[in-house]
């Protein structure tokens, strides 16, 4: 992550700290929200073929003091595993149901980032969570 250095200054943190604290952040949302306490062990190689094939991604926009894009990119297969923890459900095919849970827990981590990047809080704004499925 590298953030501009008079947003850093402003924050009064360095940004390794910063970036500690924000990695902290995302490890208890995947922890509270499905169940994986070690974030650190899902897979992160994709092959750049398939790279988007089979695919979900949720997005949430950062717009005002800070810009940029919370995206949290899986397998559809991960994405039923992790919606399945959320809801309590099986589920066989990615729907609406897998799109919402995608799309909160990126607005969690978005929202976290807000907290830690916001001297106010109502210097950053975030958007309303996106997601795209690749099939």
């Amino acid at each position: 992550m590298a953030l501009n250095q008079a947003v850093v200054e402003k924050l009064g943190i360095a940004e390794v700290d910063l970036a500690r604290q924000l990695s902290g952040d995302v490890c208890e949302i995947f922890a509270t929200m499905v169940g994986v306490e070690d974030i650190q062990q899902l897979t992160k190689e994709v092959e750049a073929t398939t790279h988007f094939k089979n695919s979900v991604t949720a997005m949430v926009g950062l717009a005002g003091t800070c810009n940029g894009m919370v995206c949290l990119h899986t397998s559809q297969n991960l994405a039923l595993c992790f919606t399945a923890q959320m809801l309590g459900m099986d589920l066989s095919e990615v729907n609406d149901d897998v799109d919402d849970a995608l799309g909160e827990i990126a607005n969690m981590v978005g929202g976290s980032f807000k907290h830690h990047l916001s001297n106010s809080g109502d210097d950053i704004k975030l958007s309303t969570p996106s997601v795209v499925t690749g099939t």
